[in-house]
């Protein structure tokens, strides 16, 4: 009787760990994790607007899970107009503060309204850490409300792009631009770095001014320029000239004709394997969508075959998706106690973890008028790869101290 007795406690006591377990599942039969410590939020453009960006959140979403699903990705997109709807787009944004869990916030682009948005976060959410990849508003705006804010290193890439050239035997330095983009800053202060970097290295220097997209003649009208004039430029400057463009629309018909004309480009102003080249090579990256390591094979293989190894460079990952990837990656140690919120060598740890194979460096960002280092502003950029020929290691190079020295001049 006591033994019976004792069965029959055991399977009572076994029916009621099954049930609670059983009241876990999911559909599939797996047993549902407990609930995240924490949830992390991820705000970026449309497919339409910056597909880059987005694919990055869809890759947190992978390795993470969704909230919805019980993961710990939350991924919103702001409208396409977002200018004209900014006030939706900041109200979407601080209504992920709603969340209990919500522990970090990305924002990639982040575009005009993030600095506000941000700022109404903190006020209600103090413990929120908000991350600002390639913010377009004023640093000075951004640094005072975002923990942490990446943008592509303009002023170390003023040296090493043409340190690429230099390497890759050019004897020439070819920079197409027009007033608008030259009265910019960022773009203007690369210049005149360019320039400087030049003079040091060997290389002749060489302005040559384009349509601006936005002008009368439109895109079609640039593009239709950069088509006609880059065999004479060729022809002037050489097969050894390297060339460079501030424009994206002038990017696809500057690749195309130094394919067949001669000439090298060692990589864009904001880099990436899907910028350009796709139209360029005739080449269908559909099925590689996302998965950069495969856009970059299916690319250089068409590089290589119609002529151009050792000529053509990029970044092996967008950095659109590697800011998605790379600062959700980030926020994520940060808050398992892995990584430091100043830690420059922990964000590139993050951003390298993301882009396997491809290397990261960068400098605080120094404000023009003051000297004065911001700490949660980080300029960055990543190794160049050359198609045919591999990783530059441009990263390992030792910039000069004078080149962080030279100052804005805004031309007249």
């Amino acid at each position: 009787m006591k033994k019976l007795l004792t069965a029959v406690l055991v399977l009572i006591l076994g029916g009621a760990a099954a049930f609670a377990g059983g009241g876990g599942q999911q559909s599939g039969g797996s047993s549902q994790a407990a609930q995240p410590a924490y949830h992390i939020g991820i705000m970026t453009g449309t497919v339409s607007q910056s597909d880059d960006d987005l694919r990055g959140a869809e890759e947190l979403i992978r390795r993470y899970g969704a909230v919805a699903n019980g993961g710990i990705i939350q991924h919103v997109t702001f409208p396409d107009n977002f200018m004209a709807q900014q006030e939706t787009m900041i109200t979407q944004l601080t209504t992920l503060a709603d969340d209990p869990l919500m522990k970090a916030i990305v924002m990639n682009q982040a575009v005009p309204g993030c600095a506000e948005a941000f700022r109404r976060i903190k006020e209600k959410r103090p413990d929120i850490l908000l991350f600002a990849g390639q913010p377009q508003e004023d640093p000075l705006i951004i640094q005072k409300v975002a923990d942490l804010a990446i943008n592509a290193d303009f002023i170390s890439r003023g040296y090493t792009i043409p340190w690429e050239a230099k390497q890759l035997g050019c004897d020439t330095f070819v920079h197409i631009s027009f007033p608008r983009h030259m009265s910019s800053q960022t773009l203007g202060l690369r210049r005149q770095i360019f320039e400087e970097a030049c003079k040091d290295l060997g290389l002749k220097f060489v302005f040559v001014t384009a349509p601006d997209p936005t002008s009368d003649v439109g895109i079609a009208g640039a593009q239709q320029f950069i088509l006609e004039q880059t065999p004479q430029w060729v022809a002037q400057y050489g097969q050894k000239a390297a060339f460079f463009v501030t424009n994206d629309a002038h990017c696809e018909p500057l690749l195309r004709q130094l394919i067949r004309e001669g000439g090298y480009f060692p990589e864009d102003s904001l880099p990436s394997p899907i910028k350009g080249y796709p139209g360029a090579l005739g080449i269908d990256l559909t099925a590689e969508k996302g998965n950069f390591p495969a856009i970059l094979k299916k690319v250089e293989q068409a590089v290589v075959d119609q002529g151009g190894s050792g000529r053509f460079g990029t970044w092996a990952y967008s950095f659109g998706y590697s800011c998605s990837v790379g600062l959700g990656e980030y926020a994520k140690a940060i808050l398992d106690g892995k990584a430091k919120i100043d830690s420059r060598d922990d964000l590139f740890a993050a951003l390298g973890a993301s882009t396997p194979g491809a290397s990261w460096k960068g400098i605080y960002y120094q404000d023009a008028a003051t000297g004065v280092r911001a700490r949660n502003q980080i300029l960055v950029y990543m190794d160049t790869y050359i198609m045919g020929k591999g990783y530059m290691h441009a990263t390992d190079v030792t910039i000069p101290e004078k080149y962080f020295n030279i100052k804005f001049q805004k031309p007249n």
